[in-house]
């Protein structure tokens, strides 16, 4: 471990996981920027500290933490090793357990950090500051630095208190907490004041934001205050249940353009007796009822989800009655993942478990559904101007970046265009991938 001394120190991040740790991780790139530290961009380059900022979501998850944890210790054995997030959170005796890691820090309690890292170089020693969660614990406000000006994500709640049978995230991330109104409308304003043109706001539970607080705030008021700030010309949701899609923040996104036409909405399965056993609250009627409102509102939406496979007790017959509904739904993308027992939920231990061979194929299954109803929904818009934010150019030498309704463009352009939004003609459809040029008259 390399001791303390005069000169600059650097530290590099790395992030595993959801849109809520992105946001953590610039929160905590802004806390070793305030003290001297220097940000290193690629995770690979010597650095005096390396931050894994873990997910803990599946067991595929905990194996990329690790991995990464081991990939920093060996780039600089001398380097001071932080491991974060929700990995940390659940299992710190394991984290803390692997040669080489310094410090570990679950997912509160984070504005020391700096502090046990420097405490680490002077002494030597291994710090392990997980905490539970105490009772009355509140939003941590930890404002976020972010190195790019094209998109930013602004972390508006923690926590979730729905504790789904197969879900680690109530333990992981502990009670709901609301950040208050005027702290999220601040650091909006400075993003936009530092040029950023589109603003993610994330959390854990969003829906639930503002239950807690006093008065209490609903998501649609908040969401319509940001809308208000001079200077943003878009706005998105990160993640949003189907039973908190509400007509007031449908009627926001039906009548002011900036609030961009997709919304994440987790399906995790399309049969309604595996939704029983996962906890879920709500029915695949209910669900379609929730989209059949969406479209009436907005008829273009894109409407993104995530699907498991393999759940305890999901049979053959089970699996084709949520592939049925995913098609009949028509997704613009679904995000399709294996069942991972999860130690500690009570879906590790129910009876039926499916066997690994029978979760690859249906993985796969979905997979190929889930790449035709992308491309369904992108060839929509062959032939028609999409707005994209431009986030830089690729390797081909095409400018690329996302449209309005999260779609990925690429284009050819002369001039710098990074972190502007410019219209786009499109020409082709490879897949999801909108594929045109830059609209003469704009440049």
């Amino acid at each position: 471990m390399r001791r303390s001394g005069a000169k600059m120190k650097a530290v590099a991040f790395y992030t595993l996981g959801c849109k809520v740790n992105q946001y953590e991780t610039a929160a905590l790139a802004s806390l070793f920027a305030r003290r001297g530290y220097r940000i290193v961009e690629d995770f690979e380059s010597i650095a005096d500290v390396y931050v894994i900022n873990t997910c803990t979501v599946t067991g595929t998850a905990d194996q990329k933490s690790r991995q990464a944890i081991r990939r920093a210790i060996r780039r600089n054995p001398e380097a001071v090793v932080v491991v974060t997030g929700c990995y940390a959170q659940v299992n710190p005796e394991a984290v803390a357990g692997i040669p080489g890691v310094d410090v570990v820090v679950g997912t509160f309690g984070r504005e020391g950090l700096v502090d046990l890292v420097e405490e680490a170089m002077r002494t030597g020693r291994q710090v392990v500051a997980v905490r539970e969660f105490p009772a009355g614990c509140k939003f941590e406000e930890l404002p976020a630095l972010f190195t790019t000006r094209t998109r930013a994500y602004l972390k508006i709640q923690e926590g979730c208190r729905d504790f789904c049978t197969f879900c680690l995230v109530p333990y992981a991330r502990g009670p709901l907490r609301s950040r208050k109104p005027e702290a999220v409308l601040a650091e909006a304003r400075r993003l936009l004041a530092a040029g950023f043109k589109e603003v993610v706001l994330t959390g854990i539970h969003i829906g639930l934001y503002g239950c807690d607080l006093q008065p209490p705030v609903t998501l649609a008021e908040l969401v319509a205050r940001v809308l208000e700030l001079p200077g943003i010309e878009r706005l998105r949701l990160s993640s949003l249940e189907p039973t908190e899609v509400t007509p007031e923040l449908v009627a926001l996104i039906a009548r002011d353009s900036r609030f961009c036409p997709h919304l994440h909405i987790p399906l995790q399965s399309g049969d309604d007796g595996v939704l029983r056993r996962m906890g879920r609250r709500y029915t695949t009627a209910a669900y379609a009822e929730t989209v059949h409102f969406l479209r009436a509102k907005v008829p273009e939406i894109a409407i993104t989800t995530d699907v498991m496979v393999g759940f305890p007790g999901e049979t053959d017959a089970a699996f084709a009655r949520s592939v049925a509904f995913v098609r009949q739904i028509g997704f613009a993308g679904l995000h399709v993942f294996k069942f991972s027992p999860r130690p500690g939920t009570p879906a590790a231990t129910f009876a039926d478990q499916v066997p690994g061979p029978v979760k690859e194929k249906r993985l796969g299954v979905l997979l190929e559904v889930g790449a035709a109803l992308s491309h369904t929904f992108a060839a929509r818009f062959s032939g028609r101007t999409v707005n994209v934010l431009v986030e830089g150019k690729n390797e081909a030498g095409f400018w690329e970046g996302l449209s309005e309704h999260y779609l990925p463009v690429a284009f050819t352009a002369g001039g710098d265009l990074r972190g502007l939004i410019v219209p786009v003609r499109v020409r082709e459809v490879k897949g999801k991938l909108l594929c045109g040029e830059l609209l003469t008259e704009y440049s």
